[in-house]
């Protein structure tokens, strides 16, 4: 397979992305639009024409940027609902409520390198949280999305991904020293290999799926960190920050470029397709995020959990 080029780069921003691009009549559902890049992101896709619905966990935030994004786009069709991704019950809720068909689903929030945290059921937070309720939500969507007929999927990870792979003895660190940062790894490599299973299984339906890495953006994503700790103060004084505008590109090339027709199951960053040289912490795609026996054990595993 080539890798797929565009004629972006890092510089570029998700409303130059879409520039150009009619999303009238399309359907998208953005998680985390409340916050980050899912602000950024909703709003693109809200210029280009699109019905975007913000699923978030704080519905007043929510109501403030719908109303902020419906001022700056003229798109008066934009809603909020609850969602809690670590809560399955409120994952089935939102899929349920789901009425006609799916176009574009952004599985964009997310949690970092945060304390030692557990669900009721005992599921490490960061894992139940960034890769168990997306990938519920997106099997519990998945018959609105088949009903679009080219639906696309988008898979929010990290180049973070990089760090760890997905640990299938310990995934819940029941006996492993937890470390939030191979803990966030882990679940961003999760992203990936859900992105990669999902184009397989459900390429019958028409439905891409794609997993990225938006890039380093300054939001609240960072708020369990510690910037002052000698060994991050050096690596966040030099890292190339995006904006949160441009942090959004990648997103929203996956869920609405014409660029990406008929690519699935890859991973991006900096508006392109990743190189499968890993400069660590920075770029590239590690072959443990691809790996097809890994993608299939995990959404097996993940069918499992959450049936329990």
């Amino acid at each position: 397979m080539s890798r797929i080029t565009t004629p972006f780069t890092r510089e570029s921003t998700a409303a130059e992305v879409l520039a150009g691009v009619d999303l009238t009549g399309r359907r998208a559902v953005v998680t985390g639009g409340a916050s980050g890049i899912g602000v950024e992101t909703a709003r693109a896709l809200a210029a280009a024409g699109a019905e975007v619905t913000l699923a978030v966990r704080n519905l007043e935030a929510g109501e403030k940027v719908a109303a902020d994004i419906t001022t700056t786009t003229g798109n008066k069709s934009l809603y909020v609902a609850p969602l809690e991704l670590a809560d399955r019950a409120s994952v089935r809720a939102f899929a349920t409520n789901w009425q006609g068909p799916l176009h574009i689903l952004v599985n964009n929030a997310g949690v970092m390198a945060e304390p030692l945290n557990r669900t009721p059921e005992g599921w490490e937070h960061q894992f139940a949280t960034n890769h168990l309720g997306h990938f519920g939500l997106a099997v519990g969507l998945h018959p609105a999305l088949a009903a679009a007929g080219d639906a696309r999927i988008v898979s929010v990870s990290s180049s973070a991904h990089q760090r760890a792979g997905v640990d299938f003895d310990d995934i819940h660190f029941e006996r492993r020293p937890y470390d939030p940062w191979v803990a966030y790894s882990q679940s961003k490599s999760a992203n990936v290999l859900f992105a990669v299973e999902a184009a397989k299984r459900w390429a019958p339906d028409g439905i891409l799926t794609n997993a990225l890495m938006p890039g380093g953006i300054r939001s609240a994503l960072q708020r369990h960190i510690d910037e002052e700790d000698p060994a991050l103060k050096a690596t966040f004084a030099s890292f190339p920050w995006k904006s949160t505008e441009q942090g959004a590109a990648t997103s929203v090339l996956l869920a609405g470029s014409p660029l990406i027709d008929g690519v699935s199951g890859r991973y991006f960053e900096d508006v392109n397709e990743a190189e499968r040289t890993v400069v660590p912490g920075m770029s590239g795609v590690a072959e443990h995020a691809l790996d097809p026996a890994a993608a299939t054990r995990l959404w097996e595993l993940s069918l499992d959990l959450l049936a329990e």
